[in-house]
């Protein structure tokens, strides 16, 4: 009876696991067969491809998930600038990644170390390169104050590798993101075997990098076309045997050979291949405020319980927990001639800066999200949010472009010869372009004709009240003169050129007719710093600068659009 029992179970589990593999292999295969056509996906004599095993966004380095949502931006208590620049108004927040510190010391210098090995300063035709990523140290001086201790130490001294990075303008920061998306992406080509091991440290030179869109767009011609270097996956693996395909193709959109489930996979890897990340940036500013609130720990079911006024729960900057009561929940001025407190207990830990994850995450699982250092966001500054024009993925800054194709009808790439750097107002010179990238012009009619979501490649002053955002301006006419044109915002307009001997002229806007100090160069920066009164850490103060000035209180970090499902996890009852 015993045994009869046991040879029972044992046809019962064999059962079940029969039908576990019979659905498996029904799931599988209708992964495979096309739900338009009937026809099969992935064939490996050709056709259509697809990757049907994508599951979700690989999370890059150093990010946090942040799961989008409405909130109310601009939910502040006090207003005693009396700037009205914040009132509320609800905006949605697309799901995106958020860098879980600020960008630090040691992660720029990674930048500053690759930026000279391969574009070296000693070479005539890259120093501007090298010299345009250098945070600006000097902003550490002060007239009255001793701080030569910071400007010659705070950025290499390893004290200081785990503290926000400073001196860096808003234009560098833009450049540190693009720099950081090439290098993520081509460790992940790397590591799934799309890209020679070691290259990127022992192949790589000014004349030979990755670019992720160059990559996109012609992979054949990534490290000048090495095919030692750029590898075509002819039979790469999805399981763990594959087999080749008859034929491959040479061009950069073939697919190769199958595997062992009978699905073929690109000879180089593409969008569609799902590995590629999509671009680290800054955060937007709506972003950046729904993040740094996180109302999401302070809600019940889809109302908020009460306003937050600082990323933590509750009024206060002190601690009210039973173990660390007390103790300073950020980094910030305490008072006049007060930027920590008194020394030993319940002082803030710091007196510039402070290294990152000193205090308590938000409920997101971001630190610093107040105090320590404001941080740069992508926004053009303007005093109002325009919630009746957009309340989704809200963002003013716009300039669209597009790849510049040549005369022989191929992409345009930028060469050691064809670099192009930018003059800032204050002198420093920075690069707009790399070797190896693509040639970016602005996007014209043939992108615009007719539509109505947006009609010119640079949108920052759409709706913003000066004469250009009216649909009766002429566009290309004789009163399209930046020059002459009339606008909104009566910025300083300091100016860089050079006479016919090459020397620098530096002409300083002395007029006294100006009557603001915003501009369509002027950004936003959000957050308190240590540098800065309670006031500011409220995640709905906005606060703007020029957009190539640096300070030794603004640093920032980095954001990445989320593709594909609005979060991981399936939403459940809560009952």
């Amino acid at each position: 009876m015993k045994v009869n029992k046991i040879m029972m179970v044992r046809a019962l589990f064999s059962l079940i696991v029969m039908i576990g593999f019979a659905s498996c292999s029904k799931k599988s295969s209708s992964k495979n067969v096309s739900s338009a056509t009937g026809w099969k996906i992935n064939d490996p004599n050709g056709g259509f491809q697809h990757n049907s095993n994508f599951t979700k966004q690989e999370t890059a380095p150093g990010l946090i998930l942040v799961e989008g949502g409405t909130f109310t931006m601009g939910k502040v208590q006090d207003d005693v600038m009396h700037d009205w620049n914040n009132t509320p108004n609800q905006q949605h927040v697309q799901t995106f990644y958020m860098d879980e510190t600020e960008v630090t010391n040691k992660m720029y210098s990674e930048y500053l170390d690759w930026t000279k090995r391969v574009f070296p300063p000693t070479e005539e035709s890259y120093k501007n390169i090298y010299e345009g990523a250098l945070p600006d140290t000097l902003v550490w001086r002060n007239r009255l104050g001793y701080n030569e201790t910071m400007t010659n130490n705070y950025l290499r001294h390893p004290a200081y590798s785990d503290y926000p990075v400073v001196g860096v303008n808003w234009i560098q920061a833009t450049e540190f993101s693009a720099w950081r998306t090439d290098r993520v992406n081509e460790g992940v080509l790397e590591r799934e075997g799309y890209l020679k091991k070691g290259a990127k440290i022992v192949d790589v030179d000014a004349n030979n990098t990755f670019s992720t869109e160059s990559y996109l767009d012609s992979p054949s011609t990534t490290f000048s076309g090495n095919e030692e270097v750029v590898l075509r996956k002819e039979g790469r693996k999805s399981g763990s045997k594959t087999k080749k395909s008859a034929k491959v193709s040479t061009d950069s959109t073939a697919t190769a050979s199958s595997d062992t489930s009978g699905s073929s996979l690109p000879v180089y890897a593409q969008r569609s291949s799902g590995l590629i990340l999509p671009e680290y940036r800054l955060p937007t500013e709506v972003e950046w405020e729904y993040a740094a609130a996180a109302d999401v720990g302070n809600r019940e079911y889809n109302i908020y319980k009460g306003q937050k006024k600082y990323p933590w729960k509750g009024s206060y900057t002190r601690s009210g927990k039973r173990g660390t009561r007390g103790d300073q929940l950020a980094n910030f001025k305490q008072g006049k001639g007060d930027y920590g407190g008194i020394a030993g207990w319940s002082d803030d830990g710091a007196d510039i800066t402070g290294q990152v994850k000193s205090y308590q995450p938000n409920d997101f699982g971001l630190y610093d999200m107040a105090g320590n250092v404001a941080e740069w966001v992508q926004d053009v500054y303007r005093p109002i949010v325009d919630d009746e024009a957009n309340d989704f993925n809200y963002f003013r800054g716009n300039v669209y472009s597009k790849n510049k194709i040549g005369e022989d009808g191929k992409i345009v790439f930028v060469t050691s010869e064809t670099i192009k750097y930018d003059t800032l107002s204050n002198g420093k010179i920075i690069a707009r372009n790399r070797p190896g990238e693509i040639v970016r012009v602005p996007v014209d009619e043939k992108e615009t004709y007719l539509r109505q979501n947006f009609s010119q490649s640079n949108q920052i002053n759409y709706r913003d009240g000066d004469k250009q955002s009216t649909r009766f301006f002429d566009f290309g006419g004789a009163d399209d003169d930046p020059k002459k044109a009339k606008k909104m915002y009566d910025s300083p307009q300091h100016n860089i050129s050079k006479d016919s001997t090459g020397k620098t002229i530096k002409s300083f806007d002395k007029s006294t007719k100006r009557t603001t100090l915003i501009g369509d160069d002027v950004r936003v920066y959000k957050g308190g710093s240590w540098r800065d009164r309670a006031y500011w850490l409220d995640p709905a103060q906005r606060r703007y600068c020029q957009q190539d000035i640096a300070t030794d209180y603004i640093g920032f970090r980095c954001a990445m659009s989320r593709v594909g499902a609005k979060a991981d996890l399936k939403k459940r009852p809560r009952n």
